[in-house]
Parts: C-alpha cells; structure tokens; sequence
C-alpha cells in the first residue's frame, strides 16, 4: 500500500499556480475534492502528510493544514490518530461523477471498426457474478469453498516461498515449464486416464481455454474446417471461429457424438468423450474406435478435451489419447474442477513435434505460466494432496448428484435428465414450449441460480426447453430446497416430502 511518502504518486493531483485567481488553500481543496470524486485515491491510501506536501508544494505548512481541516469538516477526508487522512468511505460510496471529455477526445476512435477479429461479437459467457451469495447455486465449473483443500494449499505456497525454491522458479524460464509440474502431470495425472507421455510431449497453459486458443492459433486459419458436437462447448466452439474457421455441428445422442455424420473434409474434429458437454454422456467404446479409423482415413486431427474427467468414476472410460497410435490426438486438461478454476492452470499433450511449435508460439503470447504457482502446483501433486482431494471431492459429488437426480424425479418429474457417473451437472430436458431463460429468471427471484441450455448449441433456431444444473458449488442439505424453489419458479406445486 502507498504510505504517505511515496510523494511521486501525488504530482499529477497537486497543481497550483501562483497565476491563478484563488487562493493557495482553495486549490489544493479542489484539488483533493476533484480527485476524490473522480475515484483516483482509494479509501486505504493515507493522504501525503501536511509537512510532506507543503514542502512539495513550495507552501507554508499552515496552508495545508487549513485545507485539510476545511475537507474534513465537509466530510471529504477523515482524520484518523496517528495514521494521518484519508478519504471518507462514505463519499466513495455515492455515485461517481460523469466523466467529462476534454475538447480534443470529441471525437472517439472507432475500435470496432478497427479490430481484425470479432471477438465481442461472440455469444457471452455465462455469468453467475454473485453465485455464492446464492442459496442455491447450481452453477457449473465453481468451487466450493467448504470442499477446498486450504491448509495444504497454504502449505504447498508456503514451500514455494523457501529461499531454494525462490530460486528455481523467479527467473525466466522463457519456454520452458517447471520440470517437477511437468513430472507431476506425466507420473500422477495422466496415468489415470490411460496416457504414458514423454516431458517433451507435455506444454503447461493457462487453463484448458488457453489451450484451445493456442491451438486455434497455431493449426487453424480462414475456412479451416471444425467438427463440433452440437448441443457443444460454446466458448470452444467462438475460439474456432475467432481463427477463422467454419464449423460444422454433428449431432450427439446417448452414445455420444454421433461418428458417422462427421464430414469426411473436415480437418478438425473437436470431442468431450469422457464426459460430453453438455449432457455429460460419455463416448461409447464402438464411437471412439470409429472416431479414431475415421481420422486415420480422412487426415484429421482430434482435439479431445478431457471435459470434467478429473474425478474418480465407478467405472473410468480411458481417454482417447490412449488409444491414439498414429499422434493424430491432441489432449487438453485442466485442474479447474479439482484444484480451482481461478487458477487457471492446464496442460496439452500431443507429439512431441507439435508440443516444440506450441512452446514457440507461447513464448511471444506470455512466455509461460507464471512460475511461482507451477510451483506450488508440483508440490502439491507430489504431497499427494491432490489425489486425496479427487476422493474427496469425487465423494461428495457423487452423492450431491444422486440427491439432485432424486429431487427432480420428486419435483420435476416432467424434466427428463441424462445421469453420468462421475460428472459435476445434470443436463436436462423439459416439456415442449419450456422457456429455461425465462425459468431463469424466475429462479434467480428466488434465490436458485440455474443455466440455461440454448447457448450450447450452433443453430438458428437454438431450444430453449434445455437446462444446465452444476452440483460442484452446492451444498448437499441445500439441493433438495433448491430444486423444491425452482419446481414452485417453473409453476409446480412441490409434492410434501
């Protein structure tokens, strides 16, 4: 935090002129008041001394003194023993005052018009910006905070502030990651799903969207052809377009994406098979097979995306990776689900070939993710703090899952929903003429945050009858109340328990 000395940050607030027509009081009033009100010093900035500032200033000290006095008897500033002024908090908490544009800022530049990519143009992400203020958030892709590893995230943060670990991770690694995370990955998380890969065969990213976009970058260009399941990933499926490609949506069913409505032109084929997003089926054993002969025929590349695989299933589909022996897959994980998703924090695996160009081309994005957390990340592997946290929380998942699964069978029992072993949401599917946005709105009146599911799919005329229920933020004893709410915003009358 500044401290009242730090006097350079305050010469662009305190201008006064021997020339101007007020006094020297009345303009450091102003000047103070004018940059309270524009929100350019915050409540836990201490104002300069008065003995610091009228030195600066070139003014008796008196002078400031009168003016700080004046503010604080107007309410602007107050005066607190031994710590000096600052800003009353309860000025900052009215409305700021509009920002008037100087004569020659009339006419703005037009960023719009000068982008080479449209990227505000593509369909929002969800937000669910106050979701744990919710009594019943079932939110997807959040944590929940009674479930997070805290003592042993400290720790492991702890450990990566030793003086030795300092040492190997503050410099610049420029490419490359830190080999103990790449270790981690290779030796701890990838042999659950049935992936043995090489350190040079491994790239750490920032989260699994990173991947994705590295890799549109990277292989994609203007008319580029991408498969995509459709309901799909929609963040995916704008990364894609962002590069220029045209996607070509293929149909999903209880078996998952549907492999022979796969265009043979298409050069990408991007799959959720572990679990399929949205509905959270997974890829069938026949589906993937056909997946991977329909590649070696028709020279594609698979980009699979181990869409919420981290947690323990009764019965672990291994991933398509696994089964690749041409190198035509390219695996993309995250440890959003399990670890945290303000981490941001992923990796790619794929040839070792490709992995080289990526690390090129990460270089000039970012260099790398920053070290200090690969660190902490790597001690926190090793520990086994990790596996211990995917029973954890495989655990309580799985029984938050059933309960949901019961509780729309009791109150909503014309919603029909797909149940995956494993997953962290429901999908579901209700009656004809069901509007899940406005059903959200209703909801939200109530406390219950829900999805709608129209934005998972690439049509025209998207349906609106879907849902997407998350369990990974909601507490157990919670689901049952929540589901009774969003039965009684959809127009039901709950049934007595």
């Amino acid at each position: 935090m500044p401290q009242r000395n730090d006097t350079a940050i305050w010469s662009g607030l305190f201008r006064i002129s021997a020339e101007s027509g007020q006094t020297l009081q009345a303009q450091i009033r102003q000047a103070i008041v004018a940059a309270i009100l524009d929100r350019q010093i915050a409540a836990s900035m201490p104002l300069p001394s008065c003995r610091i500032l009228a030195e600066k200033l070139g003014v008796a000290r008196g002078t400031v003194v009168l003016a700080f006095q004046q503010l604080v008897d107007q309410g602007f500033l107050v005066a607190r023993e031994r710590r000096g002024h600052f800003v009353n908090p309860d000025v900052l908490a009215t409305p700021a005052k509009p920002h008037q544009k100087a004569p020659d800022q009339e006419n703005e530049i037009d960023w719009k018009a000068r982008r080479q990519i449209a990227a505000s143009d593509m369909p929002p992400p969800a937000k669910h910006d106050n979701w744990i203020k919710s009594s019943y958030p079932f939110v997807y892709g959040q944590f929940d905070p009674a479930l997070f590893p805290t003592a042993e995230w400290r720790e492991c943060n702890r450990m990566a502030l030793a003086v030795l670990e300092i040492r190997n991770w503050a410099s610049d690694m420029v490419d490359r990651d830190d080999p103990l995370l790449i270790e981690q990955i290779q030796a701890r998380l990838l042999p659950r799903r049935g992936i043995f890969a090489n350190p040079d065969e491994i790239i750490v990213t920032l989260g699994a969207q990173n991947a994705l976009y590295m890799l549109a970058t990277l292989l994609m260009t203007k008319g580029s052809k991408v498969a995509m399941e459709d309901p799909g990933y929609p963040d995916a499926r704008s990364i894609f377009r962002l590069a220029g490609a045209d996607i070509q949506p293929v149909p999903v069913d209880q078996s998952g994406i549907v492999t022979s409505s796969i265009p043979s032109d298409s050069g990408f084929v991007f799959v959720t098979p572990s679990h399929h997003c949205p509905t959270m089926v997974p890829l069938s054993a026949e589906r993937r097979q056909d997946l991977l002969a329909r590649a070696n025929r028709n020279n594609q590349i698979i980009i699979e995306d181990g869409y919420d695989s981290q947690l323990l299933d009764e019965a672990p589909q291994q991933a398509l990776k696994s089964l690749d022996r041409s190198g035509r897959v390219i695996y993309v994980g995250s440890m959003s689900k399990t670890l945290a998703p303000g981490l941001r924090l992923g990796y790619i695996v794929a040839s070792a070939g490709l992995i080289a160009e990526l690390r090129a081309l990460r270089r000039f994005m970012l260099r790398h993710p920053p070290a200090n957390n690969q660190r902490a990340v790597a001690l926190f592997l090793s520990l086994g703090h990790h596996e211990a946290l995917v029973r954890r929380l495989s655990t309580a998942f799985d029984e938050r899952r059933k309960r949901l699964v019961h509780a729309i069978s009791a109150f909503l029992p014309e919603w029909r929903s797909t149940d995956s072993a494993g997953g962290t949401s429901l999908w579901l599917e209700g009656p004809r003429g069901t509007d899940s946005r406005g059903l959200a709105e209703a909801a939200a009146s109530r406390s219950v945050i829900i999805e709608p599911g129209d934005r998972f799919f690439d049509r025209s005329e998207k349906p609106s009858r879907f849902m997407r229920l998350g369990i990974s933020s909601i507490s157990l004893q919670h689901i049952e109340p929540g589901i009774r709410e969003l039965a009684t915003a959809a127009g039901r009358r709950p049934a007595a328990a």
